[in-house]
């Protein structure tokens, strides 16, 4: 028995998820690692390989029939959605999006070569294997399952994965993923068990015509399904790919109110520093007694304000962060900038004020409710190490944040535009291929960024 048990684990349920493990790299690969993401990886690798071994002494009771069948796939597929929860920071709904999206694609694979293979039994291709069956049994497997994942990977899989960890799962996308899980378990299951009765010396082999066409049947209805659930996945994305765009540009419009008022207030600023300046010089003018050094100094603080000019290298910084700091001079923040812009040169232009603006506008908003005068600091960094670009925000803040799937969550009731600000943050990072983490420490909110232009073909200078 304990023979037969090792067999069933090594040549089932091992290579099961061999082939799921190989998709859910394909898929979760740009997902955010937690920490320790490697301990977390191998522990868990131990931990699945642990229980799939007692998973195979039930397959071995009940393996032949379908809810026995149903029952151990659908164990493994939660126990590995699991293990992806403790690798990946990401919400258990992203995550599990993920693994159904690469079980359809792992069950899309095996189908299209049980398809091949029945088909080569039937015509009898591999007639002349009869030595050495299991070899090139193995050899033609494994070559078909590279060929076909490659295949998925590319027309499929590699335009979803992209937007997989920035998307907001919805019931919709949820009901999807079920979808999923219930059409690959079941029609696995109960195939397999059913037509195993009318299988040849070997599995899948079947010599009656009728037999035959009715397993290619059910292997080509099940292909279909899972093809079907893979680009309604992708619909469902596109979908709410261009309702972000409406709420974007809600929110543009939103933004373009805020930096009109800021903008004003800015001008009306500079309006009230000029007349005070005329009405010093005239003052000066009208005494005919020369400019004291008294006289001089309350001169030269009312044109500190423009000495707010800030030099990055780069002219959409400059303009941005010149304005911003007007703006926290004039309501009593510190806005301290070491930046070196050309550095960004890599990305666009409206990417590179949306993601600044963002970040700062967010600082400013923390800073505004701090009481203490002496905390409110904005303190942003822009350098290169190596071959990296780090961006680097600290600000102070009041009260407790709170974190969902890596962003700080918001407090306020339009959760629709507050909470798309650090949303627009990620989506421009991880358009750039870079990577972003926020925390809170000590009242103190640090947001870090890291980019690797020359994984985009960029040389910085």
């Amino acid at each position: 028995m304990f023979g037969e048990v090792m067999g069933i684990y090594a040549r089932i349920i091992l290579q099961f998820l061999l082939e799921l493990y190989v998709f859910y790299v394909l898929v979760m690969f740009r997902f955010n690692r937690a920490p320790r993401f490697w301990a977390r990886l191998f522990g868990g690798l131990a931990g699945v390989a642990a229980i799939a071994f007692g998973t195979s002494f039930f397959y071995y009771y009940y393996g032949d029939t379908v809810f026995g069948r149903i029952a151990v796939y659908l164990l493994l597929f939660a126990v590995t959605t699991l293990h992806a929860k403790l690798c990946f920071a990401e919400g258990y709904k992203t995550v599990l999006f993920g693994c159904s999206l690469a079980y359809a694609a792992q069950n899309l694979v095996y189908k299209l070569f049980l398809i091949f293979y029945c088909s080569g039994e039937y015509f009898l291709i591999f007639e002349g294997w009869e030595d050495n069956f299991s070899l090139y049994y193995r050899l033609v497997y494994y070559a078909f399952f590279i060929a076909a994942a490659a295949a998925t990977y590319f027309l499929l899989i590699r335009r979803l994965i992209r937007r997989l960890p920035d998307c907001y799962i919805d019931f919709k996308m949820m009901a999807i993923s079920v979808l999923v899980l219930v059409v690959t378990v079941i029609l696995c299951s109960v195939e397999d068990v059913h037509f195993a009765e009318f299988a040849g010396e070997r599995d899948n082999m079947f010599t009656d015509p009728d037999i035959f066409i009715l397993r290619q049947t059910g292997n080509i209805f099940s292909v279909v399904c899972c093809a079907a659930v893979i680009l309604l996945i992708s619909q469902t994305l596109v979908e709410r790919d261009l309702q972000r765009e409406v709420e974007y540009l809600q929110y543009a419009v939103r933004q373009g109110e805020k930096q009109y008022e800021i903008s004003k207030d800015t001008i009306d600023l500079i309006n009230i520093k000029c007349h005070d300046i005329k009405y010093k010089v005239n003052a000066l003018l009208a005494q005919g007694t020369g400019i004291t050094s008294e006289a001089l100094a309350d001169l030269t603080g009312s044109i500190s304000i423009y000495d707010t000019r800030v030099s990055t290298g780069n002219k959409i910084l400059d303009v941005l962060f010149t304005e911003k700091s007007l703006y926290c001079e004039q309501n009593g923040i510190t806005f301290s900038c070491m930046a070196d812009g050309a550095r960004l040169s890599f990305m666009d232009d409206g990417d590179l004020y949306c993601l600044f603006g963002n970040i700062i506008d967010n600082a400013l908003e923390a800073v505004g409710a701090v009481p203490d005068k002496e905390r409110r600091v904005i303190n942003i960094s822009v350098k290169a190490k190596n071959d990296l670009v780090m961006v680097q925000e600290e600000n102070y803040f009041e009260g407790e944040l709170e974190f969902k799937d890596g962003l700080p969550r918001t407090i306020k009731q339009d959760k629709n535009y507050h909470g798309f600000g650090t949303r627009s943050i990620r989506m421009i990072v991880n358009k750039y291929d870079g990577a972003l983490t926020l925390s809170a420490t000590g009242g103190i909110f640090h947001l870090n960024i890291i980019f690797c232009p020359q994984n985009r073909n960029v040389v910085t200078e």
